[in-house]
């Protein structure tokens, strides 16, 4: 159904037409259907064409997308595998992304990883869903984990052989739904999937807490218009709906400048038992699409899925502050941590704040995926995980709501079985979804030389700011085990008696159940840092791996992201306290060269004045000077044409240890 998905611009152009043929006539005709979302009279002349033998990238992949956008996934790799067999080489990487989502459709698992390869390997390291792809090659084991803890249900006294979706709870009582049922009257038909519109209905749920429904009815009041109306969401007083609807406000239809009608966000107060006094939201446009609202338990919060400018992908989740009775802050994108190039929508947040919701673009089983993400203690959400089969399947799921004090919900599926395009199916929680991070860090402490194990040796935990998390002895094995979240990144830190304490940085998996080995090896003598043996001469700077210490141009105070650099030197000054360290601070040729000596001399005062004040280092282990560009690294003098990165590697800081 395509009300589940944001509407997306999609390239028309097709062919240069000169001396225009039958069958190019035909196409350009479809072209025109295919432009308006009118994908059913576009697929059946592009079939048309393809059984006459026409052949061309662009056929096969506009009937690919005529599937594909209608959620019939296993037509949509069928044309989408024509494409990759004789176009291969120039595939667009969209298109190798799409071919291996179908492919997951029809159980081609390991067809759609190879693909998946060749779309990592060309859209480039940035890529969020190619990152995701790379980070979980074994996302069918974790699914596999995640799974069973739901029995699943169809309400099939409420479906319909249309399309029923898009359930939210109104209270104890009741659910809303959309669906595009007959209504017996005379009766818009969508060009997109040549169903009648949708309308919003309700149903009676048990209020013995189970998730039967029954008695649908269509809403009363001025909610249902001759278009789309979907998705609804309530405050708890139940006098308020938000809900989703085409760009149809005051009986009049709006377009964007291509003439196509998006979706908007719209509420709508209940008096005398109908909605009524129904208000656009003020963050829509006619330009993007804005649909399928969520509310934060407190209701402070509500989210909604959008195709708006700035984006990650084809629709991405945002919020808006609730600041008043109809006064709302300026959208706010969830992050890449939960959107990506593909679609992300149908948001659902708990009473406890998790969120849940449907993804395409985060690795799954096939075409929309339910995931949940848990909130952080910094306000935003940690990595989402699949939610796991039954809620997930082959085909699209979506929408999905949990009662939390009742362990019962609703979502909505194509899955083969229903009774329709889409169904609402119900399930009951029957063990609780693995989304707690269960990782350990764990090792064996021993003397680098001899390899004897030292216990009793203290192993402690640091994140990447160096600051202190939390530290245990080691056993009488010398073994040790920290948890630590997901994700995340660390040092850890060993010491005993006589030795030097050792120092390893580490970084955390997304995979939440999983125990990484790390084994910590002390010496005796000069001290070991980021498990390197230091000597007199070492730059720190290497040594500890720091990112460039930045100032601001033509400025020399400390920024923040300097300081947590310096605090990494201070950390170490600390820890062993005979080291003294040679400041020394460079720039680069692209200024007079006494301007370049007294910028970095006043730096260079800086930074040695912040590890002083600030970390309670004494001043008289500390030298250093401003060298200006005397001391560069490569052949960028005056007068040499260089790029911005070769300059880079003039404008650095050094901690060179003198004494240790």
């Amino acid at each position: 159904m395509k009300i589940k998905y944001i509407q997306t611009s999609i390239l028309a152009a097709f062919l240069a037409f000169n001396g225009v043929t039958a069958q190019e006539k035909k196409i350009e005709r479809a072209n025109k259907d295919f432009e308006q979302y009118a994908y059913i009279d576009a697929r059946d002349a592009y079939l048309s064409v393809a059984k006459k033998g026409y052949s061309s990238q662009d056929l096969f992949e506009k009937l690919g997308d005529s599937y594909y956008y209608n959620a019939d996934l296993a037509n949509a790799s069928k044309w989408y595998g024509k494409l990759y067999d004789e176009y291969s080489s120039t595939m667009k990487p969209e298109y190798l992304f799409r071919y291996s989502h179908a492919l997951k459709n029809v159980g081609q698992y390991e067809l759609s990883d190879n693909v998946m390869e060749q779309f990592d390997e060309e859209t480039g390291k940035d890529e969020r869903r190619a990152k995701l792809f790379r980070k979980d090659r074994n996302y069918l084991d974790l699914i596999d984990k995640q799974s069973g803890k739901f029995k699943v249900y169809n309400v099939e006294n409420i479906n319909t052989s249309g399309s029923d979706f898009g359930p939210s709870f109104y209270g104890k009582d009741a659910v809303y739904f959309a669906s595009d049922r007959s209504n017996g009257a005379s009766e818009n038909i969508h060009d997109w999937t040549n169903a009648p519109f949708l309308n919003l209905f309700s149903a009676d749920r048990e209020s013995d807490g189970k998730s039967t429904l029954f008695n649908p009815i269509e809403t009363k009041g001025a909610i249902n218009t001759k278009y789309h109306e979907s998705s609804t969401v309530f405050t708890k007083d139940g006098r308020t709906m938000y809900f989703t609807r085409n760009n149809y406000t005051g009986k009049r239809r709006k377009s964007d400048a291509n003439g196509t009608t998006k979706l908007k966000l719209y509420k709508a107060s209940l008096k005398n038992d109908k909605w009524t006094d129904i208000r656009e939201l003020p963050f829509n446009s006619d330009e993007y699409s804005v649909a399928h609202p969520a509310l934060s338990a407190d209701e402070s919060r509500l989210y909604f899925a959008s195709d708006m400018p700035g984006t990650e992908g084809l629709s991405d989740i945002y919020f808006v502050k609730v600041l008043g009775e109809n006064t709302y802050g300026e959208p706010i994108n969830l992050g890449k941590n939960i959107n990506t190039e593909g679609r992300e929508t149908f948001p659902f947040i708990t009473e406890k704040g998790d969120l849940f919701f449907a993804s395409d673009g985060h690795i799954g089983l096939g075409g929309l995926d339910v995931f949940v993400a848990k909130p952080s203690l910094k306000g935003k959400y940690k990595e989402p995980y699949n939610v796991g089969k039954p809620i997930n399947s082959p085909d699209d799921d979506f929408s999905f709501i949990l009662d939390e004090d009742d362990k019962i919900g609703y979502f909505t599926s194509n899955r083969l079985g229903g009774l329709g395009s889409d169904d609402i199916y119900a399930f009951q929680q029957i063990d609780d979804l693995i989304t707690n991070c269960n990782q350990y860090l764990k090792g064996t402490v021993t003397d680098a030389e001899t390899r004897a194990l030292l216990p009793g040796a203290r192993v402690t935990l640091f994140n990447e700011k160096l600051e202190k998390l939390t530290s245990t002895i080691a056993d009488k094995n010398a073994k040790y085990q920290l948890p630590i979240e997901c994700d995340e990144k660390y040092v850890i830190r060993a010491e005993e008696g006589d030795y030097k304490p050792t120092e390893l940085d580490f970084a955390s998996s997304t995979v939440f159940e999983f125990e990484h080995n790390q084994p910590l090896q002390l010496r005796k003598g000069a001290p070991i840092i980021n498990n390197i043996k230091t000597k007199v001469g070492d730059d720190l700077a290497k040594v500890l791996q720091l990112n460039p210490i930045y100032f601001d141009f033509d400025k020399d105070f400390i920024r923040p992201d300097a300081a947590i650099e310096l605090e990494k030197v201070i950390a170490v000054m600390k820890e062993y306290p005979k080291m003294d360290i040679d400041v020394r601070s460079h720039t680069d040729s692209r200024a007079p060269f006494a301007y370049n000596i007294d910028l970095s001399t006043r730096r260079n005062k800086n930074t040695i004045k912040y590890i002083v004040e600030k970390g309670g280092i004494s001043r008289s282990r500390l030298t250093g000077r401003g060298y200006g560009e005397i001391e560069l690294t490569n052949e960028c003098s005056d007068g040499v044409d260089c790029t911005e990165e070769q300059h880079q590697l003039n404008r650095r800081s050094e901690f060179i240890i003198v004494r240790q």
